[in-house]
Order: C-alpha cells, then sequence, then structure tokens
C-alpha cells in the first residue's frame, strides 16, 4: 500500500483537497491569552460562577448561596475571574455587583453547554 504524505494527492485511502474556503490564521499574539482563557474556564467552580452570572448580575452572596460555597472562597474566584476580563463589577454603596463581562462571554458559555450536551 502506498502512503505519500503530500497535500492534493492521496495519503492512505483518502484523496486531500485543498479547503475552498481559507481559514485565517491564528495571529500569534492571540496564542497565549486564548490558551489563558481555556485555562481559567478549566476550573468547575469558576464554571459554575459564570453559570451563576449567565443570569444576571449578582453579589458575592448570592453567588455564593447559589453554587453552596462560601463567600471568601468565591471572592477569590471572583478575583480570578476578573483579571481574565471574563466579569466584571460596579459599586453600590457598600455592595459589588458582579456581571459577566460581555456577550462574548456568555456566548463562549452557552456553545460550551450547548457542546458538552450533545
Amino acid at each position: 500500500m502506498n502512503h505519500e504524505h503530500t497535500h492534493g494527492k492521496y495519503c492512505g485511502i483518502v484523496e486531500l483537497e485543498k479547503k475552498t474556503v481559507s481559514q485565517p490564521s491564528l495571529p500569534k499574539e492571540y496564542i497565549q491569552p486564548l490558551a489563558a482563557i481555556f485555562k481559567v474556564l478549566g476550573d468547575p467552580t469558576r464554571l459554575r460562577i459564570l453559570h451563576a452570572l449567565m443570569e444576571g448580575e449578582m453579589c458575592v452572596c448570592e453567588i455564593a448561596e447559589q453554587i453552596r460555597m462560601g463567600q471568601s472562597a468565591v471572592s477569590h474566584q471572583l478575583r480570578i475571574l476578573r483579571d481574565a476580563r471574563l466579569v466584571q463589577f460596579r459599586r453600590d454603596g457598600k455592595v459589588i455587583w458582579y456581571s459577566l463581562a460581555d456577550n462574548h462571554v456568555f456566548t463562549l458559555l452557552a456553545v460550551g453547554l450547548e457542546h458538552v450536551a450533545e
């Protein structure tokens, strides 16, 4: 059996064809920041916090109650999520309200949830 590894020729049984739609290359300066986002998303607790925030703005005590964790632990995770620009906050007197940073974060989570639900 002839196994050539040249694009456009036979490789085993399947003939490789050039794509008619070109995929833009991933710029080098995006690789590390994108990997960092997925690393932050790789923690189950942070995913539970983000999922809670998909419902809307919440304070630390509401998030802690919803995901059944201590406020200190939730605050620590929120700091990591803020540093990754996945959540934002606003102060209202003594209360700090958290929400998803933007629609991109919501979409990223929604698509991920849809993918694992298939």
